[in-house]
């Protein structure tokens, strides 16, 4: 029941110093304006990034305890019924956190909208046409997200029901079979939205870099 969850944050490169390379001063230009909102994205999803470890550490002792559970077998219900409801009790504190991390996301998007208003302020062409290629990749990368929100909720309810499951002591083998190929197939779900997710999560810090060296950014970390 573990989900990988490598490789899904934005960089984030507010701690570096940005240079306009035209000189420009006084009102801020379409590049400057562009950074700030791009930066704020990253900020956005600090606590998105938070809840990654916390996440995969929680994955890793339910894991620890469904193999305990099935080691055990029916002859031992009571210590069933108590690792059980401590699974339980994990699936609740891994959907808190995967909460958070949509809520994050939710901002993150909010902020990055306002590039709309600013991608088409550019004279060059192709910083526009990398602008625009940035904006759908992110917005694709929020729209992989909610599918990922939506795989890794199932996969937490079908959770609980399997560990409501072996607190029954006339449950017939052949459901708990059901609900384990059940869960199986949920996770390859999870597993398939999160490699998208990683992807376009990817693709979005090649363009991001891409647009910064077409409009005119100089960045040192």
């Amino acid at each position: 029941m573990l989900c990988k969850r490598s490789s899904r944050y934005l960089l984030s490169i507010a701690a570096i110093s940005v240079f306009i390379l035209s000189g420009c001063v006084g009102n801020k230009t379409p590049a400057e304006k562009m950074y700030d909102v791009l930066e704020d994205v990253v900020a956005k999803e600090k606590v998105f990034e938070e809840q990654q470890d916390p996440l995969v550490t929680l994955e890793k002792k339910e894991k620890r305890i469904y193999d305990q559970i099935i080691e055990l077998g029916m002859k031992e219900y009571d210590q069933i019924v108590k690792l059980s409801d401590e699974a339980i009790q994990l699936t609740d504190e891994r959907k808190k956190h995967m909460e958070k991390e949509t809520k994050s996301l939710k901002e993150s998007e909010q902020a990055f909208k306002k590039i709309a208003d600013i991608k088409d302020e550019f004279d060059d062409t192709e910083v526009i046409k990398t602008a625009n290629e940035l904006n759908d990749v992110m917005m694709q990368r929020y729209q992989a997200h909610e599918w990922l929100y939506k795989e890794y909720s199932d996969a937490l309810t079908y959770d609980k029901e399997l560990y409501g499951m072996f607190k029954n002591k006339n449950l017939p083998l052949e459901d708990l079979e059901a609900q384990v190929n059940k869960l199986n197939d949920q996770y390859k779900q999870v597993f398939d939205a999160n490699e998208k997710f990683n992807m376009l999560t990817d693709q979005y810090n090649d363009k991001k870099q891409s647009f910064y060296k077409k409009a005119g950014l100089k960045s040192n970390k």
